[in-house]
């Protein structure tokens, strides 16, 4: 059989320490080559490298071949969030107290028939109708959308996502966001089952540990409104920290576990308000804010019937130590699973003491 003898090919352009230069001028900040633009293109790369006499010359397209071999991709990026929080011990127990709460979910929820919910607003949601109909695609031609538009207004959704369910459950949209509206909103929700205990992580936002949602605590708890002290002097209306410490006692049958500052991004409705703002509100078409509300309200029943289903959480808080560890199907199967064998257990246990 015959076939080429190795050959050493084409002479190599660049030396390894000369691609590993060209790479590293994308990592860097385009301010440092007193460049006045935000990030850097193949083009703008070329040239730098030029001028700094890494490489004689280079052509933009070499430049973007050696940029797909290293997966940079200068033209993308993404947000992030720093947390405020200076104590980064505090930040730590804070994030794995989140963490162990939905862990926990579905024993609770199996064993002292607890409901765990993430509550969060959606607000500022607008109103928007386009000025001319929206054109269908075709072959070749994605879905077309009018850019002008019209406001109507704004709504705001205040969501409970059911962390052992998988589902939102008593979704509130309205025109505002007030300390009464919340509070109000969270009275609806615990009311909805008042037999239950009630586990609800929210965020650090004012309204969320108010006067108004101590009272309403305090009230289911039978606590006297006068034992509580004055707002900003004195007992528990002191001060945030103080309300807050309330808020998150586990004797009480509402308790509120609350997200590290700035990280909003343990809070698991996040996820769900991403879905709601790409599926209905990106590419809405709303006359009205009734419109708007009514559409809101429809897919969250359309998504509870058709697609809710609890996420698999399995960050404790620390990074994983393997990659080996199995990741349970979900929270509600697992434990009514070992329900079940336990019922069963005791069942044999019983049958067979019985024929002895």
């Amino acid at each position: 059989m015959l076939s080429d003898a190795p050959r050493s090919g084409a002479p190599v352009t660049f030396t390894p320490e000369q691609v590993t230069q060209v790479l590293a001028v994308p990592c860097e900040s385009p301010e440092l080559s007193h460049r006045p633009i935000d990030f850097w293109t193949a083009r703008e790369i070329a040239d730098e490298v030029t001028l700094r006499k890494i490489v004689t010359s280079i052509s933009t397209s070499h430049v973007g071949r050696l940029l797909r071999s290293a997966m940079l991709q200068p033209h993308r990026n993404q947000y992030w969030l720093n947390t405020t929080e200076k104590d980064p011990l505090l930040f730590q127990q804070q994030v794995e107290n989140v963490c162990q709460t939905y862990l926990d979910a579905p024993k609770l929820n199996i064993e002292s028939n607890t409901h765990t919910v993430c509550v969060d607003e959606m607000s500022g949601v607008q109103a928007l109708e386009r000025d001319a109909p929206t054109i269908s695609m075709q072959p070749g031609t994605p879905e077309r959308i009018e850019a002008n538009y019209t406001r109507h207004g704004t709504q705001c959704l205040i969501g409970n996502w059911d962390v052992v369910e998988g589902q939102m459950i008593s979704p509130t949209v309205g025109d505002t966001r007030t300390e009464a509206d919340f509070v109000a909103h969270i009275d609806r929700l615990v009311s909805s089952d008042a037999s239950s205990k009630w586990v609800l992580v929210m965020d650090n936002l004012n309204t969320h540990q108010s006067e108004s949602m101590v009272n309403l605590v305090a009230r289911d708890e039978g606590i006297e409104e006068s034992t509580l002290g004055k707002k900003g002097r004195s007992g528990v209306q002191k001060s945030m920290a103080t309300c807050q410490e309330f808020l998150s006692d586990a004797s009480h049958r509402i308790r509120i576990v609350f997200t590290p500052k700035h990280a909003s991004w343990l809070n698991q409705i996040e996820v769900i308000f991403g879905i709601i703002a790409r599926r209905i509100i990106r590419r809405g078409n709303f006359k009205s804010t009734a419109a708007l509300r009514d559409r809101i309200l429809a897919f969250i029943e359309y998504y509870n019937t058709k697609f809710a289903k609890s996420f698999r959480w399995t960050f404790t808080g620390r990074p994983v130590a393997t990659k080996t560890d199995k990741r349970p199907r979900t929270w509600k199967e697992d434990w009514v699973d070992q329900v079940s064998v336990g019922k069963l257990r005791r069942s044999c246990s019983a049958t067979c003491g019985l024929r002895q």
